[in-house]
């Protein structure tokens, strides 16, 4: 393998990360002006449209046989429409943004205790299981004073918990069920099963779409950065690595996402803050650190 290829490999990680880290960020600037499902049946027609085309110009390789379509279905309904779908709902009905990143920030320990409680051929040894819990520690401090404001109620919880099980359930059928395809003709079949399900509930919502400025910028940086670049990544490392070292990556999104408010807004990055974006990128170096190979 050329060392371009090595590299650009190895730097896979990080930037899913800084990509995903802007989903919240998106969703400050285009929340006001749009209802959740709305925002994404727009999001999910536009990237469609885009990863079509990008198949059309490349003469990208299609999925092979109806069973890997279903799955690539499944997995998009899960992925997308579930994830996506019970997060920006959740923060539309008030649930603040550290809140439902430390929901879904269990996914790598639902991940790590799904797997050995199956006996699945990806173990989970005791370094990441102390990678896993040092993660969820530095998590917890990152979204500490997001908690305990009155912000909870049993929908957008019940929604955060919805998109939780939804990306945990969807990367472990992907991982399990999904062959190695293309990336570009594989998004284009998860992205049109979840806007299938998506589009019936924009229509039941009765808040209208704003075209505003934040409006336009925050779709246009969601096809093009989140959905082309971020879900693409995601499959991909999926397809290349272990789930549980691939899931553990998503400790540090709250994290990044925290210095970006910082950046952006001028959010409070206080000292627990910093300690608890250490423990997560500790916790992550031990979950994703491969195995010494035996003597």
């Amino acid at each position: 393998m050329s060392d371009p290829m090595a590299r650009a490999l190895r730097s896979m990680p990080m930037v899913f990360v800084l990509i995903w880290s802007t989903g919240f960020i998106v969703a400050r600037y285009g929340m006001p002006h749009a209802p959740p499902m709305g925002f994404l049946a727009w999001r999910y027609t536009l990237s469609a449209l885009a990863f079509l085309l990008w198949v059309k110009l490349a003469g990208a390789a299609w999925p092979q046989g109806r069973a890997q379509y279903g799955h690539l279905a499944v997995t998009g309904v899960l992925m997308h429409a579930g994830y996506l779908g019970g997060v920006w709902a959740a923060v539309k009905l008030g649930l603040g943004a550290g809140t439902a990143a430390l929901i879904v920030g269990l996914q790598p320990l639902l991940t790590a205790v799904w797997i050995s409680a199956t006996g699945s051929s990806h173990h989970v040894s005791a370094r990441q299981w102390l990678g896993l819990l040092l993660g969820f520690g530095g998590l917890s401090l990152v979204v500490a004073h997001k908690l305990g404001q009155g912000e909870l109620t049993a929908v957008n919880l019940a929604l955060a918990v919805l998109a939780l099980l939804s990306i945990t359930v969807g990367t472990l059928y992907q991982k399990s069920h999904v062959k190695p395809c293309d990336v570009r003709s594989a998004n284009l079949v998860q992205l049109l099963a979840a806007w299938c399900v998506t589009l019936p509930l924009a229509l039941l919502e009765h808040e209208p779409v704003v075209w505003h400025p934040e409006m336009i910028g925050a779709l246009a940086w969601s096809v093009l950065a989140l959905t082309l670049g971020g879900s693409s990544l995601l499959y991909m490392l999926i397809q290349r690595g272990a789930t549980t070292q691939v899931t553990s990556l998503m400790y540090l999104v709250p994290p990044c996402t925290a210095v970006m408010a910082w950046a952006l807004f001028h959010e409070q990055l206080g000292g627990l803050t910093l300690l608890g974006i250490a423990l997560a990128v500790s916790g992550v170096a031990l979950v994703a650190r491969p195995r010494p190979l035996a003597g």
